[in-house]
């Protein structure tokens, strides 16, 4: 196997294992136990929930893989601190576009050749990216990875 497939089929294969470990830990969780913080005057476990599921949403026009599907979590779950507004969707809703928006990504990911992986995001102009190729999709990938299990984490702590 050449050495950027391997590469890319480790960012994918990393991806999906901290949102299968997130989802299976948040899909048991009742109402109640979402509510709880992850320690005394911090985060709800629905928040970071619902900041992840915002901050991948985010990732579609980021990767150049189409339009937002939920929008409508940004004021309360990224601009927002939590509790500072109300949650703009149930619980229920909550857990669905969390599972909606991280399956279309990770079937979008699974369909990236090696050199996709490697091109450049929107966020990103021509002239920076010729200066530093590694602002690229693996690498945005390789963040929101990192700051899912960072998150993951947190949620535990809850438990």
């Amino acid at each position: 196997m050449p050495t950027e497939e391997i590469l890319s089929r480790t960012a994918l294969n990393s991806w999906k294992l901290v949102i299968d470990r997130f989802s299976q830990a948040i899909t048991p969780l009742s109402d109640e136990q979402l509510e709880r913080q992850v320690a005394a005057g911090r985060n709800r476990v629905r928040y970071l929930l619902g900041h992840l599921t915002a901050i991948h949403d985010r990732m579609f026009p980021l990767l150049g893989l189409g339009e937002r599907l939920h929008p409508e979590l940004d004021e309360a779950y990224i601009k927002s601190p939590d509790r500072a507004l109300p949650d703009p969707v149930s619980v229920t809703d909550l857990k669905k576009a969390w599972g909606e928006v991280n399956h279309k990504l990770t079937s979008a990911f699974e369909a990236f050749t090696p050199k996709e992986w490697l091109e450049k995001h929107t966020a990103v102009s021509d002239e920076d990216f010729a200066k530093d190729p590694t602002r690229n999709r693996l690498a945005l990938v390789m963040n929101r990875t990192n700051h899912a299990s960072f998150h993951m984490g947190q949620a535990i702590l809850a438990k």
